[in-house]
């Protein structure tokens, strides 16, 4: 007979994904990862199988919440305009987030960087890769852009949302504005 689980895994899932959100993938040990989710190593590995299955589970969710921001701009027929209020929405989700700690995606990048896991910065790429996909379709809709233009501005932008993530956990909001009206400046 199949044991049931004295915990709900959304909610231990997103215990588990504060806790990273803090303290990064590489210095949250099992130990904390036991005490913040409320249930102990053996529960861990059953449900999650690794610190990693559980951090890949914090991504999906992470994900999930960011996702509905990208049908957002995706569904938007307004150009560098949607893109441009896609930055406003992600600079919110950063600094209204309960953490303070900018984007989950853009810190584990930083943080395990090219030669990290190679499963978890494959779920960091795709959501990465997709948002670039939106961004060129969004760039697209000016006709006078080329294409070697829209590939260039959209690795642009991916780079300058990546930064403004990580800069909304260090510095006060008006200079994000800035930012964000710098950096669309000349797209």
């Amino acid at each position: 007979m199949v044991r049931k689980k004295a915990y709900d895994e959304a909610t231990v899932i997103e215990k588990a994904l504060e806790l990273f959100w803090c303290n990064g993938y590489e210095t949250t040990s099992m130990r904390l990862l036991e005490e913040t989710m409320g249930i102990n190593k053996f529960s861990i590995y059953s449900s999650f199988e690794s610190k990693q299955g559980v951090f890949l589970e914090c991504i999906k969710s992470y994900k999930r919440n960011l996702q509905k921001l990208v049908v957002e701009l995706k569904d938007s027929t307004d150009g560098v305009a949607a893109i441009k209020a896609y930055f406003h929405a992600i600079l919110e989700f950063s600094k209204g987030n309960k953490t303070g700690k900018g984007c989950l995606l853009a810190s584990t990048a930083g943080e395990l960087g090219a030669n990290g896991d190679k499963t978890i910065m494959k779920e960091v790429s795709s959501f990465s890769d997709q948002l670039k996909t939106v961004f060129a379709e969004k760039l697209a809709t000016d006709k006078t852009k080329s294409q070697d233009l829209i590939v260039k501005q959209a690795n642009y932008l991916l780079l300058a949302i990546q930064g403004l993530a990580n800069a909304s956990k260090v510095y006060e909001r008006h200079l994000l504005e800035d930012y964000i009206e710098m950096t669309f400046k000349n797209i």
